[in-house]
């Protein structure tokens, strides 16, 4: 079943998913010019600050803050927030260690090498 289009926060037109600026009115929808960069835009009169959860918690750093009208970082304040997960599994994981530290890892080998040549003789 395919994705419902999103609506454009201007013209309220159907747009597809990975347009830059909308075809109706050409209202910018992702920022920079660049599909991977969705760009959030106030509907109303109130700025996005209002509703975001940076600007809640006083972490936001955007120029435009606190009557920003459009931004990249916007985070709804009435949305759940998204849980960010650790890049690394919980536990040890040899393998990996492994492939890090392969240079160290042969450097000792030839270090052992070595040493137990010379004892040997």
């Amino acid at each position: 079943m395919p994705l419902p289009m999103p609506d454009c926060p201007r013209c309220h037109q159907p747009v597809e998913p990975q347009a830059i600026a909308c075809p109706h009115c050409r209202t910018p929808l992702k920022a920079h010019g660049h599909p991977g960069i969705p760009l959030y835009q106030a509907t109303g009169e109130a700025p996005l600050c209002m509703t975001c959860t940076y600007h809640a918690d006083d972490t936001c750093t955007f120029p435009k803050r606190p009557l920003a009208m459009d931004c990249t970082l916007y985070n709804d304040i009435t949305k759940p927030a998204a849980t960010v997960q650790a890049g690394y599994k919980s536990g040890f994981q040899l393998q990996s260690w492994v492939k890090r530290n392969a240079g160290l890892l042969a450097l000792l080998g030839l270090v052992l090498i070595s040493l137990l040549v010379a004892l040997l003789r």
